[in-house]
C-alpha cells in the first residue's frame, strides 16, 4: 500500500521543497541580508577550516550560500540564495537549485562556499549569468580527508567547494546537478 503511494509522496515532497525556495526567489529576494548572511558564513568557514582559510587567500572571489534547503523521497530538491564576494564586496547574487533522482529520503540543510581561484572562472560565472556544476570550469568537491592534503602549491583546478553547517537527515550531501543562476 505505502509503495503504491510513494510517487505521489515524493511528487509532493519536491513541490514543497520547491515552493519554500520560489517563495524567496526575486520577488522576496532581500540583497542585504543575503550579502549580510553569506559575508558571516564565510568568516566562519575560514575561522574554523585551516584548508578553507588557504585556499581563500589564494581565490580571485567566492560564491557563497549560506544555506541550501534540501529534501527528497527518492525525487529530491534542494534550494538556497547566496552571494558573489570578491575582496568583502558584492558582485552578484544567485540562487543555487538542483533535482535529484535515486534511492534518497529524508530533509537537510547545508552551506557551501565555491571559491574561483582565477579571474577565468569568475568571468566564466559572470558572463554566463551563472554555473551548472559539471559544465564549464572544473569544481573540486573538498571533503575532510582531501583537505588534508591540500596547499597552496597543490591548488590547481578552476574552483573548489566546501560544504558547511550540515544539518537534519539525509543520506549523502553533493553539488553536482547544481544550477547557479545569477538573480539580477
Amino acid at each position: 500500500m505505502i509503495l503504491a503511494r510513494l510517487p505521489l509522496l515524493a511528487a509532493l515532497l519536491l513541490a514543497l521543497v520547491l515552493a519554500a525556495g520560489c517563495a524567496s526567489t526575486p520577488g522576496g529576494f532581500d540583497e542585504s541580508e543575503v550579502a549580510a548572511d553569506s559575508r558571516r558564513a564565510l568568516a566562519r568557514l575560514t575561522a574554523n577550516n585551516r584548508a578553507a582559510r588557504a585556499i581563500a587567500a589564494q581565490a580571485h572571489s567566492v560564491v557563497v550560500f549560506p544555506s541550501i534547503v534540501k529534501g527528497g523521497l527518492v525525487v529530491g530538491g534542494a534550494y538556497g540564495e547566496g552571494a558573489h564576494l570578491r575582496g568583502g564586496a558584492v558582485q552578484d547574487y544567485y540562487t543555487s537549485l538542483s533535482g535529484s533522482w535515486g534511492l534518497q529520503a529524508g530533509a537537510q540543510s547545508h552551506g557551501y562556499a565555491l571559491f574561483l581561484m582565477d579571474a577565468g572562472a569568475a568571468d566564466y560565472l559572470s558572463r554566463s549569468g551563472g554555473w551548472e556544476i559539471g559544465v564549464g570550469p572544473t569544481v573540486v568537491v573538498v571533503d575532510a580527508g582531501k583537505a588534508e592534503n591540500l596547499s597552496t602549491s597543490t591548488l590547481r583546478e578552476d574552483a573548489y567547494a566546501f560544504i558547511f553547517n550540515q544539518r537534519g537527515l539525509m543520506a549523502g550531501v553533493s553539488i553536482e546537478g547544481t544550477k547557479i543562476t545569477r538573480v539580477r
